[in-house]
């Protein structure tokens, strides 16, 4: 048999034992200690020959599988009083390969699990507050839905003040220019009803409007506030908004 795996590339004598066995393509529980006792001693003196160290711990179980090939050879005397409770040397070999055949399943599940271990990345938690970006200036009280219940509530009253006969007359209106103006008018008055800023009555107005001061919340520029259930939506200026 030839062998070209140095002993370094082994755990233990157990370790090697195991790779014998696994090449006879045999049990563990089927073992002749004679033939794995030969294997073993042609595979130590082929690492001798290679001018390798063997570790004392090699050299200890082929101690004990020549032991053991002889006792097995040698007849028993008639009268040699043998000891019930004693473990013979091959059924304690076999248990030993298998404990360690065990550690060893048991050693590369761990290693599975280290490895998809290492796959995750965690960080410790950290202080997050300064990316945190508000959605809008409403109060506690204010919600979207209050907003557009406010302005449905003022389409209907608007659309009963409307007169009877009315002239259209075509006029563009663009968020950036009425949030300009929304600016300019909560500059000067500081705080206006959510009413007073639908001055003109017109559909592209009236959107652009109502647009204009939910770009402008979202921008932190105004604050929406009610101070109680019914009670008029209140626009003001936010500190520090209007500053250029």
């Amino acid at each position: 048999m030839d062998y070209t795996i140095t002993i370094d590339k082994f755990e233990g004598p157990l370790d090697l034992l195991l790779h014998l066995i696994k090449q006879s393509d045999i049990e563990i529980e089927e073992i002749e200690v004679s033939q794995i006792a030969e294997q073993y001693l042609e595979y130590i003196k082929k690492q001798e020959e290679m001018n390798l160290d063997i570790s004392s711990e090699y050299l200890n179980m082929a101690a004990e599988l020549i032991e053991m090939k002889s006792s097995h050879l040698l007849p028993r005397k008639k009268n040699e009083i043998t000891d019930d409770f004693e473990e013979d040397p091959k059924e304690r070999l076999i248990r030993r390969l298998q404990e360690y055949q065990q550690y060893k399943e048991i050693v590369s599940s761990f290693r599975k699990l280290e490895e998809t271990r290492n796959l995750v990345y965690t960080k410790e938690p950290s202080n997050l507050s300064h990316y945190k970006t508000e959605d809008t200036s409403l109060s506690p009280d204010i919600t979207l839905d209050k907003l557009l219940n406010a302005f449905q509530e003022l389409l209907k009253r608007k659309e009963l003040e409307k007169p009877l006969h009315t002239t259209v007359t075509k006029k563009e209106y663009s968020v950036a220019k009425r949030s300009y103006e929304i600016k300019e008018i909560l500059k000067n008055k500081k705080r206006v009803s959510f009413a007073e800023l639908f001055q003109e009555w017109s559909r592209d107005y009236v959107v652009v409007t109502f647009l204009s001061i939910l770009d402008l919340a979202k921008k932190q520029a105004l604050m929406i506030e009610q101070s109680h259930n019914f009670d008029h939506i209140i626009l003001s200026v936010k500190e520090n908004s209007y500053e250029s």
